[in-house]
């Protein structure tokens, strides 16, 4: 029989001493059943690449960890030109209007008094795809804030989920690598589905509660303007008294939340790769300009040390039902920028520019990001003097004696270029004004240690899935089976499931059952066992937090010659009271003639304008036009995707054939509502308000 290739490359490394090929590509001898030690660029043995150096194991990191140092350095240097990740973003001009004044809690200048409006820019992004991938992956999004304060720019570069896979910054370029793609084939691009990313999520216990967020519909979000933002850290709140209360904070979209389901976002993604960016210009250009309202969640050192959990650890919550969220002011956004590269591509957010007033805490994840930022602006912008860049300029007055270098706009003027100076000229410090951190006492020994406090993985992790509602149960159970599925290591799909025994049982066993599973294995080791006596939090699910308006979704209206001209002018009129959009879908995309003789202009021809691409739909044909339409096999999957994306679809008794042509007519529903005049439009607009009709989910197959 003739060896495989892989048989005799698997041969000719059989020898008492292995080669190993270096990075620059030289071989080094190493000894049979060893593993080489991890090393410094420079050689140096690695003691610990799980934890950054403290001051104490909740202590802040310290400057001279040169191996944090080096090994973030490298990764924010990976990628050119683009960003290494949140590489797909879009952003837009607007900005933040204060409620009331916080002086109280934070001598922060846009806080101090009511309707004081601050300059803002957001980019929203996806995080593991490259520039050109697609909307709608599976992915945590960006929703990264710059306001121009009067006294410097705060960057609050958050997500769309709170918490994140990692409690220690040290461990950001093994996610990263982790869910890129693989670098020998460079692929699935923009997708977490492969062996890699899931055999570091099932050695990394920690990232239990962040993968129950990923694999929800909160990781395909419906639009940017329909999904909450995180800071996901705590920081600190410190007033003109150097007092301080700790701070997380949180966007609420005023339109509510919605997602997806996985079956329309994969046939969005070949539909309109761009179905984010669009929603986003088209909703601002058309003056429905997108709002949230900021929320913050304020507890002093007592509340912090009695919580269930560390609240350094951002791989936990602060459930809102414990700690309700303060409404302080609402951004908007209300302008496109003029050119993409100049302002999207080139703004630089850094976690570590803050106003004077807000603070950071120790939370290791949070003081590595302080680290990195600068790092990767260097690199991908080009120098040192990103900052004179428009975008990423303040709008307050500023001086300083930087000078010279990279792309340099501006310089000191005159002779003093130093300070202290005998000339008397130039800025100065300002100890009153200028930003004070605040002066908690640190101890401790030099260690790289993980808080016992860090140390339970498992229990909001089991809260946040029987928070959800049982749809969105069965999306995240059919997440983690579709995803596993295309992990080809065995002992991956296995390890994944002995992690969900310690969060759910009955979610374990649907996994297992998807994966083929003859046996469940034993539950992972856990440092500390699930608690089950987590109340579920509401807050948490987007089903119980909908918004019960169709306000700013959109309606798709497919129509044929001959079609009712004042069904659909009563439909318009009652979607414009409702702030909501709509599109006409024609055979054509010149659009269509209406029985009294008028013509209405087509959005979109039936080819062009699937269902996927709208939150609900009507089909109003008439029976002539119905003869032609029966013809076009994109009809039929318009309809038959609305339904079994358990989308609400108005209907004239014209469109009941192509109903029977998609098979759905047997299966008809109380979310599917015949529109015989203008008097049955409202009823169908008050249920558009509920936006999915999930009870018919069990009777159609998604995946």
């Amino acid at each position: 029989m003739s060896k495989t290739p892989r048989k005799l490359a698997d041969e000719a490394t059989m020898h008492d001493q292995k080669l190993r090929r270096g990075n620059g590509g030289e071989l080094h001898q190493v000894a049979e059943g060893t593993t080489p030690i991890l090393t410094t660029a420079q050689g140096g043995p690695v003691a610990d690449d799980q934890n950054s150096l403290k001051i104490g194991e909740r202590g802040p990191t310290v400057l001279e960890d040169f191996h944090f140092r080096e090994k973030i350095f490298h990764f924010d240097h990976e990628r050119i030109p683009e960003r290494v990740v949140h590489a797909r973003g879009y952003g837009a001009h607007g900005f933040f209007e204060t409620y009331e004044s916080l002086a109280k809690y934070t001598r922060a200048d846009l806080f101090q008094k009511a309707g004081q409006r601050t300059p803002a820019f957001v980019r929203f992004s996806t995080v593991a795809g490259n520039k050109g991938s697609f909307d709608l992956a599976r992915d945590v999004r960006g929703f990264a804030v710059k306001l121009y304060t009067q006294e410097g720019n705060w960057d609050l570069v958050g997500n769309n989920i709170p918490v994140f896979f990692i409690q220690d910054a040290i461990k950001f370029p093994d996610i990263i690598h982790a869910v890129k793609q693989e670098p020998d084939r460079a692929f699935p691009q923009a997708q977490s589905a492969h062996d890699n990313f899931w055999d570091f999520i099932s050695l990394t216990p920690e990232s239990m509660h962040m993968i129950m967020w990923v694999m929800s519909d909160r990781a395909i979000p419906r639009s940017f303007r329909f999904m909450e933002g995180f800071g996901v850290h705590t920081f600190r709140f410190v007033n003109e008294q150097d007092q301080s209360t700790f701070v997380k904070f949180h966007w609420k979209p005023k339109l509510g939340l919605q997602s997806v389901v996985w079956n329309e976002a994969v046939k969005i993604n070949g539909a309109d790769p761009d179905f984010h960016r669009r929603d986003l210009w088209d909703s601002i250009k058309s003056g429905a300009f997108p709002e949230w309202e900021l929320q913050v969640q304020l507890f002093d050192q007592e509340f912090a040390d009695n919580f269930d959990f560390d609240i350094l650890d951002a791989t936990k919550i602060i459930p809102e039902e414990i700690l309700p969220p303060i409404p302080v002011g609402r951004l908007v956004l209300d302008r496109m920028p003029d050119n993409f590269f100049a302002e999207t591509e080139q703004v630089a957010f850094m976690t570590q520019n803050v106003p004077p007033g807000i603070d950071f805490s120790n939370d290791p994840l949070l003081q590595g990001r302080n680290f990195s930022y600068l790092d990767t602006q260097l690199k991908r912008l080009g120098g040192p003097n990103f900052t004179h860049i428009p975008i990423n300029a303040p709008k307050c007055p500023f001086a300083n004696f930087q000078q010279d270098g990279h792309m340099a706009m501006r310089n000191p003027i005159g002779r003093v270029n130093y300070q202290p100076n005998s000339w008397g000229e130039g800025p100065r410090e300002s100890p009153d004004q200028g930003f004070r951190a605040f002066a908690d006492a640190e101890s401790g020994q030099k260690v790289r240690l993980r808080a016992e406090s860090f140390a339970d993985h498992y229990s909001q992790a089991r809260q946040f899935y029987i928070s959800q509602t049982l749809p969105e149960q069965k999306h995240i159970a059919a997440a983690l089976t579709f995803e596993l599925s295309k992990v080809k290591t065995p002992v991956i799909r296995e390890r994944m499931v002995s992690h969900l025994l310690n969060i759910d049982d009955t979610l374990a066993a649907k996994v297992a059952r998807g994966l083929g599973l003859k046996v469940l294995p034993s539950p992972a080791d856990a440092a500390v066992s699930a608690r089950h006596d987590l109340a579920p939090s509401p807050a948490l699910s987007i089903i119980k937090k909908g918004p019960q308006r169709f306000e700013g979704r959109k309606l798709g209206i497919l129509l044929t010659d001959g079609f009712d001209a004042k069904l659909v002018m009563a439909l318009q009129k009652a979607l414009l009271a409702e702030e909501a959009i709509f599109e006409i879908i024609t055979p054509t995309v010149g659009g269509a003639q209406a029985s009294d003789g008028s013509f209405i202009e087509g959005h979109q021809m039936i080819d062009g304008g699937p269902s996927v691409l709208y939150d609900a739909v009507a089909v109003l044909p008439s029976e002539s036009g119905m003869i032609d339409l029966l013809k076009e096999s994109t009809a039929r999957d318009f309809v038959a995707d609305a339904f079994a994306h358990c989308k609400y679809i108005g209907y004239t008794a014209a469109a009941l054939p192509l109903f029977e042509k998609a098979g759905i007519s047997k299966g008809l529903d109380d979310g599917v509502i015949l529109l015989a005049g203008p008097k049955d439009v409202a009823t169908f607009i008050e249920l558009l308000g509920n936006l999915r009709i999930w009870s018919r989910e069990p009777n159609v197959k998604m995946k």
